[in-house]
């Protein structure tokens, strides 16, 4: 819900810089309404009225509330990181740019998909209608991670049938586990499967023995 305060001061300038001080947001964020204007009054004493404005906060949008979530996010850290916005069918991309990035990565994109995760319940918090659906990227780690992703498939396809055993993955998120899966869809003598539990669900890579088991994500 916007915030809205009732602020006086000695004249209007004043009394929006005291609101956007209380509201800690820039002036763009802001919507005000003059209440009352200021008086000198009779020589100064009799009559005289201060100024007295209402300051109502601006409703975002799901995008600019995920844009400003992390905004807040890299203050914190001290890094100046550039957000580009990219509509991508239903969804958006936010792309990071910056120096240094590799901490909002971390091990196999593990930082990122927690951040990105967080980005969407701010983004859409106290949404009633559609839900908009946000995807961080740092560079385009997600294109090579996806690729790095299909390259593993196709060793570990190899491997399951040189050695005629199935092998299992190390943990993987359930994007992560389809990468694997739509990359080894077409191989007519080897089945994947997801064995386990969230967040330790894994990708087994096998021989098909049956061509009728069902794909499991």
């Amino acid at each position: 819900m916007a915030r809205v305060i009732e602020v006086t001061g000695k004249d209007i300038e004043e009394a929006k810089k005291l609101a956007l001080s209380q509201l800690d947001l820039p002036q763009e964020r802001v919507i005000f309404e003059v209440l009352e204007e200021p008086s000198k009054g009779f020589f100064g004493l009799i009559g005289a009225r201060v100024a007295k404005i209402r300051a109502t906060e601006k409703e975002l949008t799901p995008l600019e509330k995920g844009q400003e979530f992390l905004k807040k996010i890299f203050k914190s850290m001290h890094k100046d990181i550039q957000i580009e916005c990219i509509e991508e069918d239903i969804n958006y991309k936010f792309n990071l740019i910056g120096d240094d990035l590799g901490v909002l990565i971390g091990k196999h994109g593990q930082t990122l998909d927690s951040l990105q995760y967080l980005t969407n319940m701010a983004a859409n918090k106290n949404v009633t209608g559609a839900r908009v659906r946000i995807v961080l990227d740092v560079e385009n780690y997600r294109k090579r991670r996806e690729e790095t992703l299909c390259q593993l498939a196709e060793r570990l396809a190899n491997k399951a049938r040189k050695y005629r055993t199935k092998v299992v993955l190390e943990p993987m998120n359930r994007h992560e586990r389809k990468i694997i899966h739509m990359a080894l869809q077409d191989y007519v003598d080897i089945i994947t499967y997801s064995d386990g539990v969230e967040p330790h669900r894994k990708i087994v890579v096998d021989i098909k023995h049956n061509k009728n088991e069902d794909l499991v994500i």
